[in-house]
């Protein structure tokens, strides 16, 4: 691994045209990058530092930069789809993960989430995952490990259904991206110590209603609370600033939850429900 801010052998670079074309590839020792324009020798980029500018034999540039944790996961290899960056964020900071959070994740998927999880935890911390597809399990396995350089010390991966699972010690959050998170309420609640995060990465409506119902039905949960999250880019020219035409839009729902205290019963909820929030009342 080389120095940071430096490229060394074995380190991903990310090279971006003035058009904004984005191109990533590992750096070795020997090879070359070939384009319509030339080529770049990798032995060339060894110790030149991030932020530089590099041109092909035939003089097209780029613009060199190490890849972030967004631009890793987005090029990655995929056997599931991927938790996007912005909800990754969102979740490393809805959930509260800090470092030394003891973490259960379940629905590992292509491992996108996982690193972010890893990054928050900290070497002082733990992340053990759940997975029930094998080829899932492989594939997040071999982009956790590209990204670290290595299996990091803090993660377990077990492949199996969560319900399955035993557990000997507490967690201090629960993070399921599933399709059916509900049926793992009871788990969670059993799995989290007193205060603890319980949070579901949902797709559809459907889900969050069964979700925040079960939640509320086991009465070891505070009222669940949900979200999504939206992100649109904008172009700025001198004057001449405007939203981008094409925006990063619903992609999941966030619903989040924490563990009371055994045997403390949750305080009722005050507010009036929606008019036909639960069926239509027979006369």
């Amino acid at each position: 691994m080389s120095n940071l801010g430096y490229f060394g052998a074995g380190d991903r670079i990310q090279l971006t045209d003035p058009k904004g074309k984005q191109y990533s590839f590992t750096i070795t020792p020997g090879k070359e990058w070939h384009t319509h324009k030339g080529w770049i020798t990798h032995d060339d980029l060894i110790g030149m530092p991030e932020g530089s500018v590099v041109s092909t034999t035939a003089g097209l540039r780029f613009t060199a930069f190490k890849p972030l944790l967004a631009d890793y996961v987005l090029t990655m290899p995929r056997g599931a789809t991927i938790v996007y960056p912005k909800d990754a964020a969102m979740i490393v900071g809805v959930a509260d993960i800090y470092p030394g959070a003891r973490v259960l994740e379940a629905g590992v998927g292509s491992g996108a989430l996982t690193m972010s999880l890893l990054r928050a935890a900290g070497p002082t911390g733990k992340v053990h995952s759940v997975e029930r597809r094998i080829d899932f399990a492989e594939n997040a396995r071999s982009n956790v490990d590209a990204y670290f350089e290595g299996a990091p010390s803090n993660w377990s991966l077990v492949v199996g259904d969560l319900q399955d699972q035993d557990f000997d010690s507490e967690f201090d959050r629960v993070i399921l991206d599933m399709l059916a998170p509900w049926e793992c309420v009871d788990i969670a609640a059993r799995s989290l110590r007193p205060g603890g995060v319980f949070l579901a990465y949902v797709a559809t409506t459907t889900q969050l209603s069964a979700t925040a119902e079960a939640l509320k039905e086991d009465g070891r949960f505070t009222e669940p609370e949900s979200s999504e999250t939206l992100v649109r880019g904008w172009h700025h020219e001198g004057l001449a600033v405007r939203p981008q035409q094409r925006m990063i839009g619903h992609t999941g729902f966030l619903i989040q939850s924490r563990r009371m205290a055994p045997g403390v019963e949750v305080l009722a909820r005050r507010r009036r429900p929606a008019k036909g929030a639960y069926g239509v009342s027979e006369d």
